[in-house]
C-alpha cells in the first residue's frame, strides 16, 4: 500500500497553573519534556547513487509551470547556488544509510488530452506512472496532475502519495512512483499552505509564493516531501516510524516546519525577497527560489531546516 502524504491538522492543548512553586514546575517540565523523534531503519533498500526521475504531466501545465518543477529537481544536486541552497537541504538525505541520492530528470511525457478523464482513482495513477517504459530499478516515475483534475482523496486526506509497483507492463523491475496534484483551484488552504490561508486553525496571513504561482509553489513543497520520503523509504521497509500502512517518514515527520521558531499555524522564520516580497528558504538553479519543508536528520533525531 502506498504511503499517503498530507498536511495533518495540528491542535495545541495548553494548561495553565496559577502561581506554581519552582519544585512543581520542574516536575511538570520533566513530565512533558519532548522526546526525540526516531525514524527506525527497517533494513530495506533505499534509493541511492544515481536516481532517474521521469515526469508524467497529466492535464494542461504551462511551459513556465513545468520549468519551475524541472528546475527544482535539477536544483537538488546543483552545488553552485547561493546559500541557503536547495542542494544543502537535499544533502540531509546523505545522513541516511547508503550515501547520496543524485536525482536526474530523464524522460517527460505530456498528456494534455485528459485521456483518463478529469476524475482519477488510484488505479489511474498507477497506469499513468507506467507511461514511461523500461525504467531502471533506481528510478522514480512522478505523476503531476493539473489544477482541473480531481483525484480520489485529494484535498480530503492527501496532497500526494508515493509507493512502489511490481514488475509488469512498462516496468522491467520493481519501481517507485509519486503523485502530486495542483491544488490552486481545489484546496490551496490545505495543500498549498503557507501560500494560502489554511482551512483550519490560526488564520495567519499567507506568504507570497516565490515563483508567483500558489498552485505550483505548493506542488514544490509536496514534491520535495515525497522525494525525500521516497529515497529514504521506497519500498515500505526503509526509514519510518509507526505502521508501514501509515508511516511517518523523512519529511512528514516535520510537517508544517519551514524555518526556525515554527509552531502550528506559523511556518517559522524564512527569507523574504526584497523586491517581490516572496518568502523562500532555498536558492536553486537559474536563480530560482523555493520554500522546502524541514527534514528529519538521523544525526540529530530532529527536524532540520535551511534557515
Amino acid at each position: 500500500m502506498a504511503p499517503i502524504y498530507s498536511f495533518p491538522i495540528l491542535f495545541l492543548f495548553c494548561s495553565t497553573l496559577i502561581s506554581p512553586n519552582l519544585s512543581t514546575t520542574r516536575k511538570l517540565n520533566a513530565l512533558v519534556q519532548e522526546q526525540p523523534l526516531v525514524l527506525k531503519y527497517h533494513n530495506g533498500a533505499l534509493l541511492k547513487g544515481n536516481v532517474t526521475v521521469n515526469l508524467i504531466w497529466y492535464g494542461k501545465f504551462t511551459p513556465i509551470q513545468r520549468s519551475i518543477i524541472v528546475d527544482f529537481i535539477h536544483s537538488l544536486n546543483f552545488n553552485r547556488a547561493p546559500q541557503p541552497a536547495t542542494s544543502s537541504w537535499w544533502k540531509t538525505t546523505e545522513n541516511y544509510k547508503g550515501g547520496s541520492s543524485n536525482l536526474v530528470v530523464r524522460h517527460q511525457v505530456l498528456l494534455e488530452n485528459y485521456s483518463l478523464g478529469k476524475a482519477l482513482k488510484k488505479v489511474h495513477l498507477l497506469a499513468l506512472s507506467k507511461k514511461v517504459t523500461n525504467t531502471l530499478p533506481t528510478s522514480i516515475n512522478v505523476v503531476l496532475t493539473a489544477k482541473d483534475v480531481a483525484v480520489d482523496g485529494f484535498c480530503m486526506n492527501r496532497c500526494g502519495t508515493h509507493g512502489s509497483a511490481l514488475p509488469g507492463r512498462g516496468l522491467a523491475s520493481r519501481g517507485t512512483y509519486i503523485w502530486v496534484g495542483n491544488s490552486e483551484t481545489q484546496c490551496p488552504g490545505y495543500c498549498a499552505w503557507p501560500f494560502h490561508q489554511p482551512i483550519y486553525g490560526p488564520q495567519t496571513p499567507p506568504l507570497v509564493a516565490p515563483n508567483g504561482d500558489v498552485g505550483v509553489d505548493g506542488m514544490i513543497i509536496n514534491l520535495a516531501t515525497l522525494l525525500a520520503n521516497t529515497v529514504t523509504n521506497p519500498f515500505n521497509n526503509g526509514y519510518f516510524q509507526g505502521p508501514p500502512t501509515a508511516p511517518i517518514e523523512a519529511a512528514t515527520a516535520c510537517t508544517g516546519v519551514f524555518g526556525s521558531g515554527s509552531y502550528p499555524g506559523y511556518p517559522g522564520r524564512v527569507l523574504v525577497d526584497k523586491v517581490s516580497g516572496a518568502s523562500y528558504n532555498a536558492h536553486g538553479i537559474n536563480g530560482r527560489k523555493y520554500l522546502v519543508p524541514a527534514m528529519w536528520d538521523p544525526q540529530t533525531s530532529g527536524c532540520k531546516t535551511t534557515v
